[in-house]
């Protein structure tokens, strides 16, 4: 009986992987090809998205459900085509972060402690506990930690400020996570594709750059999904209690 290989194995044994490319992304290109031509028609709108993504992220609450790594990560496969220019992506992810958590750790700065006992933080209180107790044990790398560890990236930065942390090493501290974070999810889309047409010998027009931003989006859905599962099989255990006050920060 003759073995029937996924058409992912055909496009990777494939003589010509280019056009196999091409055959098999018309499909998914009828779905994605309209945004690209946007993007590259209104590269300023996808700047925008990407600064917002980042933004949003850091806010309490809204961060810890807005995808905003997901969208940076998926719009990341536009720069080796040409839609969106390297530099702009950076500093609008840089940008969007910065301004997102300087806000957060501001809003707990001048509210100190009672912010944390207000709406709709009180709607969460296993974020804000595990956030609290991740601060108290790591002090200012929580907040350099925490950039990289969703959904807690919310919650740090209000957090610190709540509970007293310096505005000068809030800043000393976060604004070098940023610039590793911005970085760390920008140029693995970029690298990715640059090299599978650079090695591949896959253009920047086929559908490559369909299946790079579907994965990311499959990906993060699937990783989304797994770490709800956990939480709930968690929860059954009971929630983790909050770091006791006075510590060293």
């Amino acid at each position: 009986m003759p073995w029937h290989f996924p058409d992912p194995f055909l496009l990777m044994l494939s003589p010509r992987p280019d056009r196999a490319f091409q055959k098999h992304g018309d499909q998914v290109a009828s779905y994605i090809d309209p945004l690209i031509k946007f993007v590259s028609a209104n590269p300023w709108l996808a700047y925008l998205t990407i600064f917002l993504a980042a933004l949003l992220e850091a806010v309490p609450v809204v961060g810890s459900v807005i995808p905003g790594s997901t969208v940076i990560l998926a719009l990341s496969a536009l720069v080796p085509g040409g839609e969106l220019q390297l530099q702009w992506v950076l500093l609008a992810a840089i940008a969007g972060a910065v301004l997102g958590d300087g806000s957060a750790f501001w809003a707990g700065h001048r509210a100190q402690r009672e912010i944390l006992n207000t709406w709709p933080l009180t709607n969460y209180p296993r974020l804000v506990a595990q956030s609290e107790a991740f601060f108290q044990r790591w002090g200012a790398w929580a907040v350099f930690f925490a950039r990289f560890v969703p959904p807690i990236r919310a919650f740090v930065p209000l957090t610190a400020g709540a509970l007293g942390m310096l505005p000068s090493r809030f800043y000393a501290v976060n604004i070098p996570a940023v610039l590793l974070w911005a970085p760390a999810h920008v140029l693995p889309g970029v690298l990715a594709i640059s090299a599978l047409h650079e090695y591949g010998g896959i253009p920047h027009h086929s559908g490559i750059k369909h299946y790079w931003m579907l994965t990311v989006i499959g990906g993060a859905l699937l990783v989304w999904l797994v770490i709800w599962a956990i939480r709930r099989w968690r929860h059954q255990d009971g929630v983790i209690e909050p770091a006791k006050p006075g510590q060293p920060i």
